[in-house]
């Protein structure tokens, strides 16, 4: 079975239609529609129907997906078995969020230019569930994503998913308007009820986290704004238009004070994914033990300095 029309099958079905496979292999919708057809032919079955100007899986192509993606896997495994102690060179592809990008991808990456000038790396700027997106379609190798533990997506599995860090966070708020140089305990933080939160503008987690945080104090926030921007984050704050929850990092700002939760489990989780079978490929795991080295001396850093 060609495992090439067994991958347009599978984009397919991580996609939704024929032009966004297009769009995300560079072939034409003509030439997808040939490689299914031939898929088809090879199975012996239909796959496709038609529904409206689209179409859509009959039971024998769900079956044969479902199948596909498990074949496809294998065959990656079997290929990073291959070339397991292979010294890592090439090309490889690079999803992030910006905080991680600048605070230790990048920093990763031009140490590999030194180690490693065989390796070409191509980075990304991209959101958690645009990362997902991405690997799912093939078109990056290994992503570098974000949840709360507050609001768990993901779990550790030491395989296709890699915890690198877990950074606290902590209250941004507009400096001399709160009462507080820090929350002490769940219930202070009734101190921010009627306060507007400042959330991020390209996905709903910080939305339910500042959620979950308020319910400890028994309120609900109000949402008022949104930026994906930690910067412009931290500008609305230190102009006094609300309040949010930012990394424990960030640097100190006259008009913005940080307020630490004792009490409160607020820790952004960082994880490594990939594809299964590629997280044995050199390059991808040459990168996700650089990461987790880095940001492991970088927590211990901040612990001392704390």
């Amino acid at each position: 079975m060609d495992t090439r029309l067994l991958k347009t099958l599978v984009e397919l079905d991580c996609l939704g239609t024929m032009r966004a496979v297009a769009e995300a292999t560079g072939y034409g919708t003509s030439a997808i529609s040939l490689q299914l057809a031939a898929l088809e032919k090879e199975v012996g079955a239909e796959l496709l129907e038609r529904s409206g100007r689209g179409v859509q899986f009959t039971p024998a192509g769900r079956t044969l997906a479902e199948h596909a993606k498990g074949i496809l896997s294998a065959v990656e495994a079997a290929r990073a078995a291959v070339r397991a102690n292979a010294e890592p060179s090439g090309l490889l592809r690079v999803a992030a969020f910006a905080s991680a990008l600048s605070g230790s991808i990048l920093p990763v990456v031009r140490e590999l230019a030194v180690s490693h000038p065989d390796l070409r790396v191509e980075l990304q700027e991209r959101e958690p569930v645009e990362v997902t997106e991405l690997l799912a379609t093939g078109r990056v190798d290994l992503g570098f994503v974000y949840d709360y533990c507050l609001v768990p997506k993901l779990q550790h599995n030491g395989d296709t998913v890699v915890e690198t860090c877990a950074t606290p966070l902590v209250l941004a708020v507009p400096a001399g308007r709160i009462p507080l140089s820090a929350i002490d305990s769940p219930a202070q933080l009734s101190v921010l009820a009627g306060w507007p939160w400042v959330v991020n503008s390209r996905g709903e987690d910080d939305a339910e986290l500042a959620s979950r945080i308020c319910a400890l104090a028994g309120f609900a926030p109000r949402i008022a704004h949104r930026a994906d921007s930690l910067g412009l984050v931290l500008d609305l704050v230190g102009a006094g238009l609300g309040v949010s929850v930012v990394p424990g990092f960030v640097a100190p700002r006259e008009d913005v004070s940080l307020l630490p939760m004792p009490g409160v489990d607020a820790r952004r989780r960082m994880f490594a994914v990939t594809r299964p079978g590629r997280q044995s490929w050199p390059a991808v795991a040459l990168m996700t033990r650089r990461v987790t080295e880095y940001t492991g001396v970088q927590e211990v850093r901040e612990a001392r300095a704390a």
